[in-house]
Formats: C-alpha cells, sequence, structure tokens
C-alpha cells in the first residue's frame, strides 16, 4: 500500500514542478496569468472503521488554479498599446473559419495594414461599442461589438471659390522701379501665399502680389502656381484704392476670376477674392485675416484611447472622430476560465458568461493608454517553490525506495 500512496505523491510533485516550470516558461509573455497546484489528502474510511487508526493513501491533485493577479506595468508610449488596471479582459473576434470571441489581458494592438482592423499578435481584431460624434455608445451586449477599425481619410473634398484675405498695405511704402516680374522681388512690394484646394482636395498655392502705384493705389497680380489668373480674359492687375484715412474704396465687390485649369487636371475652377477688409496705414505689412473655403481630405495623423476607452482618430485636415469604446468583459469566478493558448480565454461552465461593459463601470477597471501589462510570474517565488516541489519529490521517491528494500527483506526471508 505504500507504493501506492508514495507514487502519488510522486505524480503530485512532479506535477507541481510543471505548473512551476509553465509559469517560468511564461514570465516575458504580456498579459500571462500564473498557475497553482492545490492538492488534497486521500482517505479511505468506512463507519466500521475507528477513525483514531486510520492511515492516509496519499495524495492527489485538485486543480491547476489560475492567480489573475495583475501584472507589472510597463509604458510604451504606443497609443494602441492598452492596459487594463483592476478587472476585466478585452475582447478579440479571433480570424480563421470559424471566428469566435476570445478574452485577453494581453493590449498590445497594431493595425492590420490590409483591413485597417485594430489586432494583437495573432490577427484578432479588438471589439469596441459604436459611438455617437459624442463618443456616447450606441449599441451594447455581445451583438453589439464591432471590430475597431482605423479609416484612412476624413471629410469630402471642396474646391476652392472663395478667398478671403484682410491686409495692411504700409502707407509710406516706396513706388517698385521696372516692370512687375513675379521673379524679381525688387519690382513688387510684398506678397502673400494661401493655399486652396481643387476639386479632389489637391493641394495648391494662391499669391498675390502688391505693387504701389501712387499714394492712394495698389495693384494686385494674382496666381495659382505659375498660373497668372485674369478677369475678363485680361491678366492685367486688379486696382485697389484708398481713401486718406486709409480705408479701401475700391473695389467694392470680391474680385471675380475667370474660371481657371488647375495643374492638376479636372474641370475649370471659378474662384475670387475678397479685400474688403483691407487697409493702407503708416505700420508694417501684415496680414490680418485670411481664409479660404475649399477642403481637403484628411489623411490619418494619429490615434489616441482616453481613460473611459474612447478611441479617437485624428486628422492632417483638423478632423477628431470617435471610433468607438473598448468593450471589456469580466466574469462571476475568472479561475474557471479556459485557458486557449496565446494569452486567450475562453467562458466555461465553471467561469460563467462573459458580464460586458466598458472602462470605469462597476466590475470593470480602468484603462491605461500606452501601457501594456506584462506576466505576474514572481521569479524568485516560484524558484522557491521549485525547490520545494523537488524537495517534495526527492522525500516520495526515499519512500518508494525504504518500501522496496522492506519489501526485498520480506521476499529473501527463508523458513
Amino acid at each position: 500500500m505504500s507504493f501506492y500512496t508514495s507514487l502519488s505523491g510522486l505524480q503530485a510533485a512532479q506535477t507541481e514542478m510543471s505548473t512551476i516550470s509553465h509559469n517560468l516558461a511564461n514570465v516575458a509573455t504580456n498579459g500571462f496569468k500564473k498557475s497553482r497546484t492545490d492538492f488534497a489528502d486521500v482517505i479511505a474510511s468506512s463507519l466500521s472503521a475507528d477513525p483514531t487508526k486510520l492511515v492516509g493513501s496519499g495524495t492527489v491533485v485538485k486543480g491547476n488554479r489560475q492567480q489573475f493577479t495583475e501584472g507589472n506595468l510597463k509604458t510604451t508610449g504606443s497609443s494602441l498599446d492598452l492596459a487594463i488596471s483592476g478587472d476585466g479582459f478585452f475582447a478579440v473576434k479571433t480570424n480563421g473559419i470559424s471566428s469566435a470571441v476570445a478574452y485577453t489581458r494581453n493590449g498590445s494592438f497594431q493595425v492590420d495594414p490590409a483591413t485597417h482592423n485594430v489586432v494583437d499578435a495573432q490577427g484578432s481584431a479588438l471589439q469596441v461599442y459604436p459611438v455617437d460624434a459624442d463618443g456616447k455608445v450606441t449599441a451594447t451586449g455581445s451583438d453589439g461589438m464591432v471590430n475597431l477599425r482605423l479609416p484612412e481619410t476624413s471629410g469630402t473634398p471642396a474646391a476652392t471659390s472663395k478667398v478671403t484675405l484682410d491686409v495692411n498695405l504700409y502707407s509710406n511704402a516706396q513706388v517698385p522701379t521696372g516692370t512687375f516680374d513675379p521673379l524679381n522681388a525688387s519690382t513688387y512690394n510684398n506678397s502673400t501665399s494661401t493655399t486652396i484646394y481643387d476639386s479632389a482636395g489637391k493641394a495648391m498655392t494662391m499669391t498675390n502680389y502688391y505693387v504701389r502705384d501712387s499714394a492712394t493705389s495698389w495693384s494686385v497680380h494674382s496666381y495659382v502656381g505659375n498660373q497668372p489668373l485674369t478677369v475678363g480674359g485680361s491678366s492685367a492687375p486688379v486696382h485697389v484704392t484708398f481713401d486718406a484715412n486709409g480705408t479701401m474704396t475700391a473695389p467694392t465687390a470680391p474680385i471675380a476670376y475667370d474660371p481657371f485649369t488647375p495643374s492638376s487636371g479636372g474641370a475649370a475652377q471659378p474662384l475670387s477674392l475678397d479685400l474688403a477688409g483691407s487697409s493702407q496705414k503708416p505700420s508694417a505689412f501684415a496680414v490680418m485675416g485670411r481664409s479660404q473655403n475649399g477642403a481637403t481630405v484628411g489623411e490619418l495623423s494619429g490615434v489616441s484611447v482616453n481613460e473611459s476607452g474612447v478611441v479617437t482618430a485624428s486628422f492632417s485636415n483638423g478632423d477628431t472622430v470617435a471610433l468607438g469604446k473598448v468593450a471589456l468583459a469580466n466574469f462571476t469566478n475568472p479561475a474557471g476560465l479556459r485557458q486557449n493558448g496565446n494569452s486567450y480565454w475562453s467562458a466555461s461552465g465553471i467561469s460563467g458568461e462573459a458580464k460586458l461593459g466598458s472602462a470605469n463601470d462597476n466590475g470593470f477597471g480602468s484603462l491605461m493608454s500606452g501601457t501594456i501589462e506584462g506576466s505576474n510570474v514572481d521569479v524568485t517565488e516560484e524558484l522557491v517553490g521549485l525547490i520545494a516541489a523537488q524537495r517534495n519529490f526527492q522525500a516520495n521517491a526515499k519512500a518508494l525506495d525504504t518500501a522496496n528494500q522492506i519489501s526485498q527483506t520480506i521476499f529473501n526471508i527463508r523458513s
């Protein structure tokens, strides 16, 4: 009987060493949760047995229990590296033929160049709840979750049809000598450059050159790129006049240029210039106001995640768009989750069904961007446990050897 008792001890110690070895092997695995082997003694008894004379029959492994204490938090600086401070798991949709939702504490995410989904190292897509323009969730529950996708662009392109410029022209400026030449700065007094757009949202530069003609009159030459703008078919400059107080008296309406063809191609584009707010004063030339009514398509320039989990994308045209709110899951008994590998877990009958929510909700932790949760394995603690498990194994092996020697002695008895 002692053979089986010692054997159960050997098997239990071997299981514990395997568990510790698994923990140590994953000390650098992000989001990994260590396990602990729990044992129970084995006692065979009956109603007629004297409880003071019972001898145990060894030990049995009751289970390997996962320890969901929080791992060390490491700062990375990447806004798509996420960590949960407190309870909760990220929900990800696995790729493959039968996609399913898995749960993980590994928040190392990146952008899939093919689909533009935010995915982990295995290609599983991070799940979020859709939100409106104000970042308020518009759908909840497992059916409401969607893949987080980063759009490449934002906005609708619009051709510039009007430019407004408020400039102050220096009243004591000298009249330039020579014929106006945009390549010769001595033939004009000042210039302004304004970015405008064609119908496809491509940028162009409108340059206005200001040439003093007399005490109250200035000539304005306008170009888009190297192309001079015309009025009524003439490329002659537009004359701007001021009264004695420096207030503009002409033109009284925006300058309407003939439609021009953008260098990028496309249909001819009308354009007007409004100088109504301009002045002539004894102070340095200055642009006091500038605007244009065109628009370009914004390119994705950045993404951020706030503490409540709202993901916001920013674009080169100044647009900011709320893309979704990171979905979190929690369980009645996290220790009962089924380990799937790759730092994934799935629900089981022991863990209970997933309870879904978002960061800072009741029962869920807060979200940290630019941070990753590492493994919760303490190397020193595991090494001490490994030594103890090794001693247990050696002790049971010695007991087994002793039982073997006793049996051998009995077999060798001669009558």
